[in-house]
């Protein structure tokens, strides 16, 4: 059935949007209490999509500094709905103001940058790439490892550590990364009054690790990593 639905849709050309699948499990039984369901519903929703984000030269991120998205021992780390109601307020708020996202700092310190509403955060300095380690708080995401892993095929040292404020105010180039974003640069950072400017454009690390992914997905160049996985047509 999957089979049938998926190629029954549209899938946009190379380039021009992709076919989004989310898989979402649910309790559905019969109870009302703070228990796990006596039933569970799995479903996929496949749908066409184009650029996540509104095409532009990057996001303009804000970093909330008064709530969280995730706490330790909490379910930051997993798929859960439970990281996303959080973040709602905060993300309907900076976008009212003009921005893209939120960036969510630590709850521990609120020293460090974690990750925003939906995606991974990288910064770059140099021949360093950065990102916050998976502790528990932040999503494993795969477009994360795979970024990772092409960033240091190219030369690229790439660290997974605690990663401060400052630290990313001083960056001169920040992007992030999800299944439905990608790649995406970010061009501004706005912590109280001070909104730094990042790198973009064709220059930027983001840029190539963009092209270098893409490429790979819609098999422009050989899957020497074996990412990817062909789906055959089905019967009807």
């Amino acid at each position: 059935m999957l089979m049938q639905i998926i190629f029954s849709l549209r899938v946009p050309p190379p380039g021009k949007g992709a076919l989004y699948i989310r898989p979402l499990l649910i309790g559905s039984g019969a109870i009302l209490g703070v228990a796990p369901a006596p039933e569970y519903t799995f479903l996929i929703y496949a749908s066409p999509v184009g650029d996540y984000h509104k095409a532009s030269s990057g996001l303009n991120l804000r970093v909330d500094h008064k709530s969280h998205r995730a706490h330790s021992g909490g379910t930051g780390g997993v798929k859960s709905c439970t990281n996303y109601s959080p973040v709602v307020k905060s993300l309907v708020e900076a976008k009212s103001s003009g921005f893209s996202d939120v960036l969510f700092l630590d709850a521990a310190t609120g020293r460090n940058i974690e990750e925003a509403s939906a995606c991974n955060i990288f910064i770059v300095k140099g021949n360093i790439v950065s990102t916050p380690p998976t502790s528990g708080t932040i999503l494993p995401g795969i477009t994360r490892k795979s970024i990772s892993e092409l960033a240091s095929d190219i030369g690229y040292q790439v660290q997974e550590r605690d990663v401060s404020v400052e630290e990313l105010l001083e960056a001169e180039e920040v992007f992030c990364t999800g299944t439905a974003m990608v790649v995406k640069a970010v061009e501004t950072v706005t912590f109280h009054d001070k909104k730094i400017k990042y790198r973009t454009g064709e220059e930027a690390l983001s840029t190539k690790l963009h092209l270098m992914l893409t490429n790979i997905q819609m098999g422009i160049v050989e899957d020497k990593k074996s990412w990817m996985v062909e789906i055959n047509g089905c019967d009807e």
